[in-house]
């Protein structure tokens, strides 16, 4: 399975930096995942945000095929535990998709055309993190994912 991670953003921290590159080395033994990174629409009045939000969503949309199984990590979404989330996973190659997309927004959220696309809208916790934060997470999870189908020993 192809999956494909679609980020406003650059890391500039080298601790979140350095916890990304592990983990995706990581992930190679279980799917070949990519990391692209999305300069976000800079705003400097409160009254643009939508219009930014809708640029930035172009340039998401963009990226995703017609195929692919599309999920954002939105506020609103649905929270699930580690191996609820490697369940999903599963089920996902299960159904023959050959390519998963994670989207993680900008610090102002995600346009709803992108949320609209989305196959399944997920969220990490009620608790708001930094958009940095959230790569970090998901790779980890993804990993965990993993390593739970297959029945190692990382999850726990």
């Amino acid at each position: 399975m192809k999956i494909k991670i679609i980020a406003l953003g650059k890391i500039k921290e080298k601790f979140l930096k350095d916890g990304i590159d592990e983990f995706m080395k990581r992930l190679t033994p279980y799917a070949s995942v990519e990391i692209t990174e999305l300069s976000p629409v800079e705003i400097r009045e409160g009254s643009v945000i939508d219009r930014a939000l809708q640029e930035e969503g172009s340039k998401i949309l963009s990226l995703i095929k017609d195929d692919s199984f599309v999920i954002t990590l939105e506020i609103e979404g649905k929270q699930l535990s580690s191996v609820e989330f490697s369940e999903k996973i599963k089920s996902i190659t299960n159904e023959g998709i050959n390519e998963l997309v994670f989207v993680i927004g900008s610090s102002h959220g995600i346009c709803k055309e992108v949320s609209n696309r989305a196959d399944f809208r997920m969220s990490f916790s009620k608790m708001t993190f930094l958009h940095q934060f959230a790569r970090l997470i998901l790779v980890e999870q993804i990993y965990r994912a993993f390593k739970i189908m297959k029945g190692e020993t990382y999850h726990k």
